[in-house]
């Protein structure tokens, strides 16, 4: 009898669209081909939503490390789908260190997370500090997506503006935090004569970021 996960990688590459294999894989520059079936997003999403009503599927997320892109995806659509916030962040916590890849790191946000911000953002500390690459850019993502809200503190900028890394991947989360934090905390309209000092501080920071950037080659996680 098939396991959980041989069940899913068959699932999978049943799915496999090579052209746009093809084309994902140029995306991640710094990840192996063979090791990307080629099955779009929208299409794993919803593979993920039934795969995560099987009542064996915490076999599958404790099956690590995955081989392939895909199930890397699988895994994460199933986290989200977790509605208690310890079970959800116990999950995020356990793959998180088997996270190699812009896409896969950007994909999911567990919707659970937005109800415990609290509990949340001294996890996103950590994994801010904890100086490995996707997790670093996980920890800045989430403080983008659930804390620039009427949950904003200017203290968050400097959480952000405190991370010191050479990697790609994080200095482009950097810039891109920076870029959303200016456009919605800090608008400024093109009539405006003058610029408040939390604002050009920001923008020294985003330019900062995209400084460090600027001379690679890489194609954007953005």
């Amino acid at each position: 009898m098939k396991t959980v996960s041989e069940k899913i990688r068959e699932d999978l590459l049943e799915m496999q669209d090579l052209p746009f294999r093809d084309f994902q894989a140029k995306l991640m520059p710094n990840a192996e081909k063979k090791r990307v079936i080629g099955v779009r997003t929208p299409d794993i999403r919803k593979y993920a939503g039934k795969a995560a009503k099987d009542p064996d599927i915490g076999d599958f997320l404790n099956d690590l490390p995955h081989y392939y892109f895909e199930e890397n995806n699988v895994h994460a659509f199933v986290i989200e789908k977790i509605k208690d916030y310890e079970t959800c962040m116990k999950e995020v916590e356990n793959f998180l260190p088997y996270i190699d890849n812009w896409a896969t790191c950007d994909m999911f946000s567990p919707k659970v997370f937005g109800k415990h911000k609290k509990e949340l953002l001294e996890a996103v500390r950590r994994w801010i500090a904890s100086g490995k690459t996707y997790t670093v850019r996980y920890g800045i993502g989430m403080l983008m997506r659930f804390f620039l809200d009427e949950d904003f503190q200017p203290e968050y900028l400097d959480i952000v503006a405190g991370v010191r890394s050479e990697e790609y991947y994080v200095n482009m989360m950097i810039a891109w935090y920076f870029a959303t934090a200016l456009r919605l905390r800090f608008p400024i309209s093109r009539n405006s004569i003058w610029i408040t000092g939390p604002i050009t501080r920001l923008s020294r920071k985003l330019a900062k970021a995209a400084g460090s950037i600027k001379s690679r080659k890489n194609i954007s996680g953005l």
